[in-house]
C-alpha cells in the first residue's frame, strides 16, 4: 500500500477552493443579488415585496423542476412556456364557456377540480408527445420541443381567436366557482403556490435521490449507451421526464390564470428561458448526468430575485432581457469550467493510482 495516497491532514489547495466556489455558485450569486438590490432599494426586502417575489419564484421553480429532469438526461424543452399559455386558456375556456355538446343541445360546466385535472392531463400529454417524437423518431430534443412550442402557442391563440378569457371566477349556480382561490388563497399565511412549489420540490428530490427512476435519469445523462446496456429503458424514461415537465408547466399555467383571474394566449411567453437559466445556474450540466433539485431551487430564487429587483429599480424590459441572457451565457461558461476541472481532477487521481 502506498502511504502517499493516505493523507487525512491534506491542506486545502487552490483547486479545492475553486471547486467549492463553482459548486456553490448559485448560493453565492443569490447572496450577492440580495445585497446589491437591498443597498439600492431599501424596501426591497419589505414583507409585501417578499410575498410578491415568493410567488414569482414559485412559478420559476415549478418550471425549473420539470426542466431539471429533462436536462439531467441531456435533453432540453423549449415548449414549457407555450404549454403554460395553452393550459391557462383551456382552463379559462372551461370556466367561462364550458363544454358545448351540440348533439345533446346542452353546455356542460365542469367542477373546478375537474378543470384542474383536465388542465394537468393536457400538459402531461403535450410533454409525453414531445418525448414520444424524440424517442420514436430520433428527433433532436431542441427541434421536437421547438415544434411543440409553436403548436401549443398556436392552439392557445385558436382557443379564443386570440382574445383573453377575462373574469374567470365561475358562477355559483353552475358549480364552477373557487378557481381564484389557488392564486389568492393561503395556508398558515403562505400562498398556495409556494406550498405547491415546496411539495413538488420535495417529491422531485425524493425521486432523484431515493428511487431507481432517479438513478436511471442520471445514468442516461451520464452515458446513454452504458445506461441502455445496463437495462435502463431509455424510451420510457425519456417520455416520463418530458411528461413531468409538461405536468409542471400545466400547473404553472393554472396558477397564473388563477392569480390574474384571466387567461391570455401569450401567458408564459419566454418562460422557458427563465427555467433553463435557473437549472443551469443551479449547477445542472447541459450535457446531462450532473445536477440537483436543491441547486435548481436556489437558481430559481436567483432568477426570481434578479427579475423583481430590476423591475423595482425601473430597469427597461429590454435591458432585463439583455441581463438575463448574459446570466444564461455566464452560467453555461461556468458549467463548462467546472466540467473541465472535474475531468482534470479525475485524470490526476488516475495518474496517482498508477
Amino acid at each position: 500500500m502506498n502511504s502517499a495516497n493516505v493523507n487525512p491532514s491534506r491542506s486545502l489547495t487552490i483547486t479545492d477552493i475553486q471547486q467549492f466556489l463553482l459548486r456553490g455558485r448559485a448560493f453565492i450569486a443569490l447572496i450577492l443579488v440580495l445585497i446589491v438590490f437591498t443597498s439600492l432599494a431599501p424596501q426591497f426586502l419589505s414583507p409585501e415585496n417578499i410575498v410578491i417575489m415568493s410567488k414569482h419564484v414559485a412559478i420559476n421553480a415549478l418550471l425549473a423542476i420539470g426542466m431539471t429532469f429533462i436536462i439531467l438526461t441531456g435533453g432540453i424543452d423549449l415548449s414549457v412556456g407555450s404549454i403554460v399559455g395553452l393550459t391557462a386558456m383551456i382552463a379559462g375556456g372551461l370556466i367561462n364557456e364550458g363544454i358545448i355538446l351540440p348533439q345533446f343541445g346542452v353546455i356542460a360546466y365542469p367542477h373546478t377540480w375537474l378543470i384542474v385535472v383536465i388542465s394537468l392531463a393536457l400538459g402531461t400529454l403535450m410533454g409525453a408527445i414531445s418525448g414520444f417524437i424524440i424517442t420514436r423518431f430520433n428527433v433532436a430534443p431542441f427541434i421536437a420541443t421547438l415544434g411543440m412550442l409553436y403548436v401549443a402557442r398556436g392552439f392557445a391563440g385558436l382557443r379564443n381567436n386570440g382574445y383573453t378569457f377575462a373574469n374567470i371566477v365561475g358562477k355559483p349556480e353552475l358549480g364552477n366557482t373557487g378557481f381564484e382561490i389557488l392564486g389568492a388563497g393561503s395556508f398558515l399565511g403562505i400562498n398556495y403556490s409556494i406550498w405547491i412549489m415546496g411539495i413538488f420540490a420535495l417529491v422531485a428530490y425524493i425521486v432523484t435521490t431515493r428511487l431507481p427512476f432517479g438513478r436511471h435519469v442520471y445514468s442516461i445523462g451520464g452515458n446513454e449507451r452504458a445506461a441502455e446496456l445496463s437495462g435502463v429503458r431509455l424510451a420510457r424514461t425519456k417520455i416520463i421526464v418530458y411528461s413531468i415537465s409538461g405536468f409542471c408547466s400545466a400547473m404553472v399555467g393554472f396558477i397564473i390564470a388563477s392569480q390574474l383571474v384571466a387567461a391570455h394566449p401569450a401567458t408564459g411567453d419566454s418562460f422557458e428561458l427563465n427555467a433553463i437559466a435557473a437549472v443551469v445556474l443551479g449547477g445542472t450540466s447541459l450535457a446531462g448526468g450532473r445536477g440537483s433539485i436543491g441547486g435548481t431551487l436556489i437558481g430559481a430564487f436567483v432568477i426570481g430575485v434578479l427579475g423583481d429587483g430590476l423591475v423595482m429599480l425601473g430597469v427597461s424590459s429590454f435591458w432585463q432581457q439583455v441581463i438575463k441572457g448574459a446570466v444564461i451565457v455566464f452560467a453555461v461558461i461556468i458549467d463548462q469550467v467546472q466540467a473541465r476541472m472535474q475531468e482534470k481532477i479525475a485524470l490526476q487521481k488516475q495518474q496517482a493510482i498508477k
